[in-house]
Formats: structure tokens, C-alpha cells, sequence
């Protein structure tokens, strides 16, 4: 699948949205493949911790301590490892 198809990219978000697993991940794959931190950000704080992964990576390449700070505030113990290395290291 790929996001070119408005259609089928609906229905991926319709069967995440309802639980499917598998559509979850391809949407995080998708999501960090475009670089679209919005829809990484909308499935993490859904309970993926795929996505959250994605996201603490993304915002460690780009030292993005906020994005860190938010994701450590909601659980992520990865991400209050980076923001710790980020700024004592």
C-alpha cells in the first residue's frame, strides 16, 4: 500500500482506528517513512509503541528536547533515556 491512493489510505486509518494491528503498523510505517511526525504523534498517543519508537528516533536525530520532554511525560522510558543523554552528555 502506498499513501498515493487517498482511498486506501482511508481505509487503512478506518481499520486502525478500530484496533487492527496490522494496519496500525503499515500506518507507522508509512507515517515514518514520509516523515509525518503529526500521524506518528496521533498513533502514539493511541498506544503505539511502534510509533512512539519512531518518534523518540525522530526527535533525537533532530535534538528536539520538547518532543522528548512529551513523549518521557507520557510514559516513554527511551525517551527519557535520549533527553537525559541529550543534555547531560
Amino acid at each position: 500500500m502506498t499513501d498515493s491512493d487517498p482511498t486506501a489510505l482511508t481505509v487503512l486509518k478506518e481499520r486502525a482506528d478500530s484496533g487492527d494491528p496490522d494496519a496500525i503498523d503499515e500506518l507507522v510505517e508509512l507515517a515514518a517513512e514520509r516523515g509525518d511526525l503529526a500521524e506518528l504523534r496521533r498513533l502514539a498517543d493511541r498506544g503505539s509503541s511502534t510509533a512512539t519508537d519512531q518518534l523518540v528516533e525522530a526527535a533525537t536525530e533532530r535534538g528536539d528536547l520538547d518532543e522528548l520532554r512529551r513523549l518521557a511525560d507520557a510514559g516513554s522510558v527511551t525517551a527519557g533515556d535520549r533527553l537525559l543523554e541529550l543534555t547531560t552528555g
